[in-house]
């Protein structure tokens, strides 16, 4: 049993590229969410109301976006932050399906002038598609680990070797 949660936590990395391309996935995704989670956590109120979902629950999902980015940046536990972040990016990619918006957005260099003005004037029509790259993202990162480059390989392989 010990074996098979060492084994979730660092799979087997099958290459040395594999192994720089996990360290650029996941320092891409712990700066891009600490970079999303910090404003949220600062600005939480506001957040709140703007998405209609309650104070706590928002403390949660912006709490587990900033703590998971500062995690998988060494990655420390990164099939679990990994996680935490992808059940916030699946809960944005519901919000925006119930509430009809398109999956790919149309490209705003097509959108004839005045056709479209977001809240913050004119901008890119909102769409799914970068919630659920996230949730790729962090599947892929859940499903390889840190990789070679990451705490969870050079912390947890002297566990595998203790156990082995």
């Amino acid at each position: 049993m010990d074996l098979e949660i060492v084994t979730l936590l660092v799979p087997s990395s099958p290459s040395p590229a594999a192994a720089v391309g996990l360290l650029v996935l996941r320092l891409f995704v712990g700066v891009a969410f600490i970079r999303h989670g910090w404003p949220k956590l600062r600005n939480l109120k506001t957040w709140s109301t703007a998405m209609k979902t309650p104070e706590w629950l928002c403390f949660l999902s912006a709490a587990s976006m900033w703590g998971a980015g500062i995690a998988l940046i060494p990655g420390l536990l990164t099939p679990l932050a990994a996680l935490a972040i992808l059940v916030s990016m699946a809960y944005a990619m519901v919000l925006e399906t119930v509430s009809g918006t398109p999956f790919i957005a149309p490209d705003p260099y097509q959108i004839p002038a005045g056709d479209y003005a977001g809240p913050m004037g004119v901008g890119e029509p909102p769409s799914w598609e970068k919630a659920a790259m996230y949730v790729v993202m962090c599947l892929v990162l859940i499903t390889s680990g840190g990789g070679l480059f990451s705490l969870d390989n050079l912390l947890i392989a002297d566990l595998l070797g203790a156990i082995a």
